[in-house]
């Protein structure tokens, strides 16, 4: 139960981080974020697969993470498309 608790919240972190890296406005919630925190941690594993090796499914540090977050936050604002205005 901790567990999920620690990779919420370092996901949660890992996600405000990566949010605050990446200009413009991004349409995610705070689950969102969270969200977008565990998968690039994941993300940022398999491109350290990729590079260095190891495992194929693997967690990463905090670096890999941030990197990995900020690729999916990127992903989310493209496939999102432009900020709808009200008015």
């Amino acid at each position: 139960m901790f567990a999920l608790i620690g990779w919420l919240l370092f996901g949660l972190f890992i996600g405000a981080v990566a949010r605050l890296l990446v200009p413009g406005e991004q349409a995610i919630g705070l689950l969102g974020t969270m969200l977008v925190g565990v998968v690039g941690s994941f993300v940022g594993g398999f491109l350290s697969y990729l590079i260095f090796g190891g495992q194929l499914v693997q967690a990463t540090g905090w670096i890999g993470s941030i990197i990995g977050a900020v690729i999916l936050v990127v992903a989310v604002q493209r496939l999102s498309g432009p900020p709808q205005r009200e008015g």
